[in-house]
């Protein structure tokens, strides 16, 4: 057996798999994220460890190899002396850091941090978090003695061992995309002490053992083997086979990701979309992310249809013809990142006429989302990703076949989904089983000829023609 945990945003889940790469048992559970300030997002990292042991619990871990961990990118977490957290984790959807992004950006140019990194500067990342801290909070930047990141809280409480996986590390922007490691030019322009990064290993590479007093809280074998694992993207990534280049992968959770598998370093010259390292060796991956994706479809039930069922409401959209008579809905509901590096965007729904019902709303965010995944994917065609003729999707948005059939439209691509998956969990299972699954669709939603290219074109002028309402 191989056990795969992922600590995410509002849920930390367990998942076994045998030696064929089976899902024999899952257990998860669910919790929240403060928001004590407006554009803020924390959470204490005990909630995590303190979720683990809930959830391991329920398992039956005899015969556990080894484990793989995976979890939300970029947040930040710092620990004292003693490894203690000094303050809430902040989060990959945080938005406070502005300035440190200019902070940045203004220390190295544009260009440099490109091509250091792969990215520019981004509120969500954990550099500008770090700063932020150093600027904000003197007494706790003075107090930290180690940087981590969320997953890897739990690999200390599991090993006591300080590390992390390349794919997360690289999702920092403290690393040198190319090498696999942590920049010294990067921190020395920055003033950021090496000696508060740890140690990182590839995805399958083994980063301690569980010890004695986490063996006692969680059910794990005493010396049982911790691999490094990935960011939840990469993770899903490698349970969904998408490894070599040319493979594309699409999640449609609360946030939306396209992402696309590479064998040497890809950039956008403007870093408009991700350029990260993949949990495997000598495999990168170029990755869109828009903000909210299926959760702008939660806030729209929650608002007009509270208690509503969400598969009924997305059927509703199939009653609307393709391009919702007209209206268009921007997905910018918490900023955005690709195409747009804004934490001030904010979304908005044009054309609203007397005509449109609940059903139209419905429809016309399931487009917005998809002409938002389609930016981020013609971004990554033009870095070098290519044509892009099948693409394997994954996340809770995915259920509804209407919105199957507007992304395929939408982007253009044969759009199909697993037979099983347990997502990020999965995929960090694989990593401690050293093994990538071949894989086996569920369903094929192929291109019908509707065309969206009016839609798209309309909505592509709405940021710019919008932008100046956003200060």
């Amino acid at each position: 057996m191989f056990l795969g945990i992922d600590v995410s945003t509002t849920a930390t889940k367990a998942v076994l798999v045998d030696g064929n790469g089976s899902v024999v048992a899952a257990e998860s559970e669910a919790y929240d994220y403060q928001t004590p300030q407006p554009q803020w997002a924390e959470q204490h990292p005990e909630v995590w460890w303190q979720a683990t042991r809930s959830v391991l619990r329920g398992l039956d871990l005899r015969g556990v190899e080894a484990v793989g961990l995976t979890g939300q990118m970029h947040g930040l977490v710092l620990l004292g002396a003693d490894d203690a957290p000094l303050r809430p984790a902040i989060l990959w959807n945080d938005q406070r850091t502005a300035a440190e992004c200019d902070e940045m950006r203004a220390a190295l140019g544009l260009e440099r941090l490109v091509a250091i990194t792969g990215n520019d500067a981004l509120p969500g990342f954990t550099a500008p978090k770090l700063l932020w801290v150093r600027n904000h909070e003197p007494d706790v930047y003075a107090a930290a003695r180690r940087m981590l990141l969320p997953k890897d809280y739990l690999r200390l409480r599991l090993t006591g061992v300080h590390a992390t996986d390349r794919a997360g590390g690289s999702g920092t922007q403290l690393f040198d995309l190319a090498r696999r490691d942590w920049s010294a030019e990067l921190l020395d322009q920055l003033g950021i002490d090496p000696g508060l990064l740890p140690p990182t290993f590839e995805g399958p590479e083994v980063t301690g053992t569980v010890s004695r007093e986490a063996a006692e809280s969680t059910g794990l074998a005493v010396g049982t083997p911790v691999v490094a694992g990935g960011g939840d993207q990469a993770a899903t990534a490698v349970g969904t086979g998408v490894v070599d280049p040319g493979a594309v992968m699409l999640s449609l959770g609360t946030s939306g990701v396209v992402f696309a598998a590479t064998d040497a370093p890809v950039r956008d010259p403007q870093g408009r979309v991700h350029a990260f390292c993949h949990a495997l060796p000598e495999r990168w991956h170029l990755m869109g992310v828009m903000l909210s994706a299926a959760g702008s479809l939660r806030w729209l039930r929650d608002t007009v249809a509270p208690g509503e069922d969400f598969a009924a409401l997305a059927a509703s959209a199939g009653d609307v013809p393709a391009g919702a008579d007209g209206l268009l809905f921007l997905p910018y509901l918490t900023g955005e990142r690709t195409p747009h590096a804004d934490p001030l965007a904010r979304g908005a729904f044009v054309g609203l006429t007397v005509r449109h019902g609940r059903a139209h709303l419905v429809r016309a965010v399931m487009e917005g989302v998809a002409f938002g995944l389609r930016d981020g994917l013609e971004l990554m065609q033009a870095a070098g990703v290519g044509a892009v003729d099948e693409i394997r999707a994954s996340g809770g948005g995915t259920r509804s076949a209407v919105w199957r059939q507007v992304l395929a439209d939408v982007l253009g691509a044969s759009l199909v989904t697993p037979a099983a998956s347990e997502g990020a969990a999965y995929g960090a299972a694989l990593l401690a089983a050293g093994r990538i699954p071949t894989f086996t669709a569920s369903t094929q939603t192929d291109p019908s000829g509707t065309d969206y290219g009016t839609a798209y074109a309309r909505y592509r002028d709405l940021y710019p023609a919008l932008r100046s309402t956003f200060r």
